[in-house]
């Protein structure tokens, strides 16, 4: 498609990622700007990133820039540093079968494949061919910075126009490559507004449950993908829809569907709102505060009459976080950097319900008492707390709480005082603020 007949424009373009393209042109290499850069400049939208595509190997990019770094090694890269800005460089990649499966894989193998699920991938061809092994037409569309086109071998500009999520080639082949896909298929239909097409939606379900195989970790990074790029509530109706969700989050999955009024359904889609407004509004968001959310569910079906009563044993409820998150670990890895804070929103929730004036001005004071407040907001609004509690705190932390109402007669202690630890759970760390929660 010649310049006339599309909408991108170098303008449009970040400098960083055209001092790569011109380099890599100026050198006799072909210098494509591919993926969602094209993808969202032709949809009239701001990129969030630049990747460009040359038949350069990652060696001979190396060579060209001394502000460059190679990484990975199931796909190779090369990062060209601008400051905070990197430009990632892709070698085409070429169209390959699997290995002879009678033949014993070396561990210098350009493509690597187990069970139909590509491990490494660093066998390198021809631009058509590189088009031919990405996942969506949309996102296989080529910018050459040699005379300005755009070059479409699968008709990604089409399925643009139409808001058509297409993967390119067998839905089923495809998905087994890489099971990631299917919720990098959800992703950016949230994302940009676009119907998946019901040739590459069918296998979904399906094939949902090959996620099990993907390492906990890849899934940590991927659920952030999913829940904070601002569409984090029509994501999470879109992976219940095509039954993805209860691989990613079972224990929460299972609460919600035992929700006979809704009132956890509604928890966790209020969560997800607010935190698509604080990103969609540049506030900061804490992973923290979106996975206690997402787990909330999970801990109260650990409960008596799975609801957090106002007279709720502590032991209890630290017993029902700790199963609750040690069965989420076995799906989705939770960084001890998140985890701890994350329990602690949960921990401080029973405190609410005491509001003697020196207890609410202790818990005023915790480090974490911010993103619990929030907590605390989504969950009267949905329910699963007592508004009257929610408006009292509101009205204390204004100074309009002029008396409080009668706390909770306190239980006797038996024994002596227990002292209070210093470290653990209800230490504080880096993570967290007094603005912590994604509310």
């Amino acid at each position: 498609m010649p310049r006339s007949e599309h909408r991108i424009s170098r303008a449009s373009i970040s400098d960083n990622a055209l001092k790569v393209l011109y380099r890599l042109k100026n050198a006799g290499y072909g210098a494509y700007l591919v993926g969602g850069g094209v993808r969202d400049l032709s949809l009239g939208r701001e990129p969030k990133d630049f990747d460009v595509a040359t038949d350069a190997t990652p060696e001979e990019v190396n060579d060209l820039f001394r502000n460059c770094r190679l990484i990975g090694r199931r796909f190779r890269l090369a990062h060209v540093h601008f400051g905070r800005e990197i430009i990632e460089v892709a070698t085409f990649r070429a169209l390959q079968g699997p290995p002879d499966p009678d033949e014993e894989p070396d561990d210098d193998d350009a493509r690597l494949m187990e069970d139909g699920r590509i491990l490494r991938d660093n066998a390198y061809g021809t631009i058509e061919e590189d088009a031919l092994r990405r996942d969506f037409t949309v996102n296989a569309l080529y910018y050459n910075i040699a005379d300005f086109s755009v070059v479409d071998y699968v008709g990604g500009m089409a399925d643009l126009e139409q808001g058509t999520l297409r993967l390119i080639g067998d839905p089923e082949v495809r998905y087994r490559e890489d099971p990631v896909r299917m919720l990098r298929a959800v992703r950016f239909a949230a994302k940009l507004g676009f119907r998946i097409h019901p040739e590459s939606a069918e296998p979904i379900p399906r094939l949902a449950g090959l996620l099990a195989d993907i390492p906990a970790a890849r899934l940590f990074e991927e659920v952030l993908k999913l829940f904070l790029g601002g569409q984090g509530a029509q994501t999470f109706e879109l992976l219940r829809q095509h039954g993805l969700f209860r691989h990613l989050f079972p224990a929460t999955d299972t609460a919600l569907d035992d929700d006979e009024h809704g009132e956890l359904l509604g928890f966790v889609a209020r969560a997800l709102a607010n935190t698509d407004q604080r990103i969609n509004e540049d506030r900061p968001v804490t992973p923290a505060f979106l996975f206690g959310a997402l787990i909330w569910p999970a801990v109260l079906a650990q409960l008596p009459g799975a609801r957090l009563a106002p007279d709720c044993e502590p032991q209890l409820l630290h017993q029902a976080a700790t199963e609750a998150a040690e069965r989420q670990l076995r799906t989705v890895t939770i960084p001890k950097r998140f985890g701890v804070p994350m329990r602690e929103i949960w921990h401080l929730q029973p405190r609410f319900e005491r509001r003697t004036p020196k207890r609410a001005q202790r818990l005023l004071g915790h480090p974490r008492f911010r993103a619990a407040y929030d907590f605390l907001l989504l969950r009267a609004e949905s329910g699963l707390a007592d508004a009257e509690v929610a408006r009292w705190w509101t009205d204390f932390q204004q100074g309009n709480a002029e008396a409080p109402p009668p706390s909770t007669p306190r239980r006797k202690r038996r024994g002596g005082r227990r002292r209070r630890s210093s470290g653990g759970e209800g230490s504080n760390d880096s993570t967290g603020g007094s603005d912590g929660g994604s509310t």
